[in-house]
């Protein structure tokens, strides 16, 4: 057993909870050329990765790492004692002592210069992240009588982190649906429409990491924050650098939550409305136009929302005409099960389902996908907002009458 774990195909690593090398097998040492009494105990994971992988280990991997308890076929550069690079897929977990409390980190490392080498193992990984998607759903299951006397709490909880109603804006619809995926748990997801001023209006869309007292703490603190920071100064840009800003230096020295957010403005003309549109790292909205047409606005470079002190963010403007219709969303949507084999939905299933939908305004753009939503029964199983903001069509005498 040593000698398979010293001398094994791949390489194998456990580190203490602060990333500190515990123990390293003689196949990941002899791919750095590093020697063992330089490494355990002195190094970090970290020291091990390129400047490129130590900033996403910083701000994608260890976070992720700790909301999951286990990450699994991550692309990253390890850099030998002689400075040389090393493209390997990097998979690790969290293991637990018997009283539930995290011991140690372990992780796989295998050589992705050959890729055939490491497909086996992607595949064993993704059935144990499933078989451990349904014991979580049974443990859920056995709680649910203890947990009962706390649901009506957490429902009104809920409700107060929504709007209770949307505004209707002259010459404008919307319409919006949250989807809860567990009456034991708070969620993060956020939206709202309010006006600017001006004739002007402001929305947004978004999702905070994690879920319960903590995730909407961070909702909470996200909604004001938008609201406020849009009265000040709208431009979409700006808003959601002010909030990349509170959300970072709020729990800069706790643990750390961000969100993904969507923020728009519009403003109304002769001839329609022009709309803005900045992304934080959130799924992308979908515009659904009057002649039956569908698009996304992809909004690229947007990072998640209170990672890094300084976020860049780009936005992306569009004129909405009489039977135009935008859809936002989280990606409860795009992330949910389908079929006996439990596939995604995913991005191009939902383009084609809002293509064959349109045009179609606010009220029936969101009527269909709340269909959608129950259609998935158990595969939907993260917590779903939808909002939608359209253009009236003008209607004809004939549809005046009726």
């Amino acid at each position: 057993m040593e000698d398979l774990y010293e001398n094994a195909p791949c390489g194998y690593l456990s580190t203490l909870l602060d990333g500190q090398i515990a123990k390293a097998n003689t196949t990941l040492l002899s791919w750095l050329g590093r020697d063992r009494e330089e490494t355990v105990g002195r190094l970090y994971f970290a020291d091990l990765l390129t400047v490129g992988g130590k900033l996403y280990h910083e701000t994608h991997f260890a976070p992720l790492l700790r909301m999951q308890g286990e990450v699994n076929g991550i692309a990253l550069e390890l850099k030998g004692a002689d400075g040389t690079r090393l493209p390997v897929l990097i998979s690790s977990k969290v293991k637990k002592g018997s009283d539930g409390q995290p011991l140690l980190i372990r992780t796989t490392i295998i050589d992705a210069r050959d890729r055939r080498a490491y497909e086996n193992e992607l595949l064993r990984r993704r059935r144990e992240a499933e078989e451990a998607r349904e014991e979580t759903e049974r443990a859920r299951r056995e709680a649910e009588r203890d947990k009962e006397r706390l649901q009506s709490v957490l429902a009104v909880l809920q409700r107060s982190l929504v709007p209770p109603s949307l505004p209707q804006a002259p010459g404008m619809e919307a319409a919006a649906y949250y989807h809860t995926a567990s009456a034991d748990q708070l969620g993060g997801d956020f939206y709202d429409v309010f006006a600017l001023g001006d004739g002007r209006w402001g929305f947004f869309l978004g999702d905070v990491c994690g879920k319960g007292p903590e995730a909407a703490a961070v909702t909470s603190l996200t909604r004001y924050t938008l609201r406020a920071a849009a009265m000040h100064d709208a431009d979409p840009i700006t808003v959601l650098t002010t909030l990349n800003t509170v959300l970072h230096q709020h729990y800069i020295r706790g643990d750390p939550r961000y969100c993904t957010a969507v923020f728009g403005t519009l403003t109304p003309h002769a001839s329609g409305v022009t709309m803005r549109l900045a992304s934080g790292g959130h799924p992308p909205a979908v515009l659904m136009r009057a002649d039956g047409a569908a698009e996304y606005l992809p909004t690229p470079g947007g990072l998640l929302v209170g990672i890094l002190p300084d976020a860049p963010f780009k936005d992306v403007t569009r004129e909405l005409r009489a039977g135009d219709t935008l859809l936002l969303y989280s990606d409860g949507l795009t992330e949910a099960r389908i079929g006996p084999e439990g596939t995604r939905y995913g991005d191009d299933a939902l383009l084609d389902f809002t293509t064959d939908l349109a045009p179609a305004g606010a009220d029936k753009a969101v009527s269909a996908v709340t269909t959608l939503l129950e259609s998935f029964g158990d595969g939907l199983d993260d917590d779903t907002a939808v909002l939608a903001i359209g253009i009236p069509a003008p209607t004809t005498s004939h549809e005046e009458q009726t």
